[in-house]
């Protein structure tokens, strides 16, 4: 009706009609300007409040971490007051300090590694007694809003920080606990011999308290001033392992305690998810506790030999025919870059001087030279044959003829040839590289890296390792990464240097990673090291989803081995 009223108006009345629509629209438009200030004056108050709202959590959060940080020191005041209390009643350990500290001296210690270029402060150090101590440690952190972070530290023989927690709390596991009573050796008809170890034991001393029984690991490590945890958690690889399989493929059983704070026994049937993970982990499920190891039945004597190669070709293909067969237990190779290590030779080795000679004119016209270490055990049963085995063994070597240096000594000062080197007179940076690297690549390798780069560092104070090893003896469900060829190599290059020139070793090391990645050499490193969660995932491959599910499963948290730089 009002439609038809306002059309009767337009046609009797035009004027009027226009009159009325101008006024209508005069107040519409004055109801759009008061809807739209209105609507300005609601954006200004609703920004003063997302404001005043971004400044209130700003400040409660900021109270939180405050109050965090509290009770985490409040916490480690109780702890190392209940600490103090119990003391007089706790069992007197040599090497223990049954507490936690935060003073200069144990700060500057875990601040430190064998590396000597990364140094990353902890907020304190546990120096524990028993495993529970650990389990609490962990426990504590986990219930905190915000989480501290925990590395276990063994022996310090980490290069890149790998055993530092950076504000958070390092765990000297060497405290732990004395050798009698951490190391077991016992036997049944199913497992054979075998030794129950603590994960912070030396393996110097596994081997010690097992040659008392006239027993030895399957495969150890050159240097053996390193802990059972530490080389279990990467995986523990010697002139042995082309035989034995690495370490970790000489553990029946483990104890860890997890990022959850349970401690858990583990077997390759028993919670294998966990067992699977932390061999080869790098101490992301869990701590190492406990590991039994697979025992041999040891030698009495050795007979060694270091045997020289001026052709690469040839000196490969000796290695790979060594470690195809069961005659050798141990075979390592090196490469020889400075002049003056022939002659160093004639302290370990029966030789005259003119094979040093001989030795150092070679290296000086060809630039490299390579030589095999190679080692046959023997005891008196067999002491009557040795000698016509180890030169029938030789026989089938190409080397250069009449320069061998050659020894026979007991089968620990072999195992234990090394010494302890962690206590030099002059403090060294270690920058080192270990690579393992693909046989169908290895001449490539050579070619285009050891021929070109490593002749530029021949004055330097480093060992350069270089043999192969047999895919067969890993076990592939564990974390540690290899190629995916039968045979594969491993590098060591080991460099030692001024602890403030180490960049250039550096600059060495990516340079001969950029190398490999521009020719298409898919090499995995050993001890590895990225800057970057991408780099993490391409090292581990197929491997990084398990590896990712197992992290979630056994460290939720993410409080685990922080200095790895996987998850942190």
């Amino acid at each position: 009706m009002a439609n038809e009223k306002q059309a009767e108006i337009a046609l009797s009345d035009p004027k009027r009609a226009k009159r009325t629509e101008n006024k209508n629209i005069a107040k519409l438009e004055h109801k759009v300007q008061t809807i739209q200030t209105e609507a300005t004056t609601l954006s200004a108050q609703l920004t003063l409040l997302q404001r005043d709202s971004a400044c209130l959590a700003n400040q409660n959060n900021e109270l939180k971490f405050r109050l965090q940080a509290m009770e985490q020191q409040a916490q480690l005041r109780d702890v190392a007051a209940k600490e103090k209390l119990c003391k007089n009643h706790a069992p007197s350990h040599d090497h223990a300090v049954n507490s936690i500290r935060n003073d200069s001296e144990a700060i500057r210690l875990a601040s430190n590694d064998y590396g000597d270029i990364i140094h990353q402060n902890p907020s304190a150090v546990l120096y524990p007694s028993s495993t529970n101590e650990i389990i609490d440690l962990i426990k504590s952190s986990i219930d905190k809003f915000r989480p501290f972070t925990i590395a276990a530290r063994g022996n310090g023989h980490s290069v890149r920080g790998q055993a530092m927690a950076r504000d958070g709390v390092v765990v000297n596991m060497k405290s732990l606990g004395d050798i009698g009573f951490r190391i077991r050796v016992s036997s049944n008809p199913s497992l054979g011999f075998y030794a129950d170890v603590g994960g912070e034991q030396l393996w110097i001393d596994v081997l010690r308290e097992t040659s008392r029984h006239g027993l030895m690991p399957g495969t150890l490590t050159d240097y053996l001033y390193l802990t059972v945890g530490g080389t279990l958690s990467n995986a523990g690889i010697g002139g042995q392992a082309f035989l034995h399989g690495p370490q970790i493929s000489n553990v029946l059983e483990l104890d860890v305690i997890t990022g959850t704070g349970a401690l858990i026994t583990c077997s390759k049937t028993k919670n294998f998810d966990l067992f699977f993970g932390v061999l080869g982990g790098l101490g992301q499920f869990g701590i190492i506790s406990r590991a039994r190891i697979v025992l041999k039945k040891a030698p009495t004597r050795v007979k060694w030999v270091r045997l020289l190669y001026s052709d690469f070709a040839i000196f490969t293909r000796d290695q790979e025919h060594l470690i195809s067969s069961s005659s050798p237990n141990y075979m390592e190779g090196f490469i020889v870059a400075s002049e003056s290590t022939p002659d160093s030779w004639r302290s370990s080795f029966s030789s005259t001087s003119n094979q040093n000679d001989v030795a150092s004119k070679l290296l000086k016209n060809k630039g490299l030279l390579y030589t095999i270490e190679l080692v046959k055990y023997y005891d008196n049963q067999s002491a009557s044959t040795i000698d016509k085995d180890f030169q029938g063994l030789l026989q089938e070597l190409n080397f250069i003829p009449g320069i061998a240096f050659n020894k026979d000594v007991p089968i620990f000062d072999f195992l234990a040839r090394v010494g302890d080197l962690d206590h030099p007179k002059t403090m060294q940076a270690h920058p080192w590289l270990n690579l393992f690297i693909p046989k169908s690549r290895i001449q490539d390798f050579n070619s285009r890296i050891l021929v070109n780069m490593i002749p530029r560092f021949n004055d330097t104070n480093g060992l350069y390792i270089f043999y192969p090893l047999n895919k067969i003896k890993w076990d592939d469900r564990m974390s540690a990464v290899i190629p995916d060829e039968d045979v594969f190599y491993t590098i060591g290059l080991l460099h030692s240097s001024n602890p403030n020139a180490f960049e250039k070793f550096d600059d060495l090391n990516n340079e001969i990673l950029g190398l490999c990645e521009k020719a298409g050499i898919k090499v995995k490193q050993y001890l590895p090291y990225f800057k970057s969660k991408g780099g993490w995932i391409e090292h581990f491959g197929s491997k990084w989803s398990i590896f990712q599910k197992r992290k979630r499963m056994f460290d939720p948290k993410m409080i685990l081995s922080p200095g790895q730089r996987i998850f942190n």
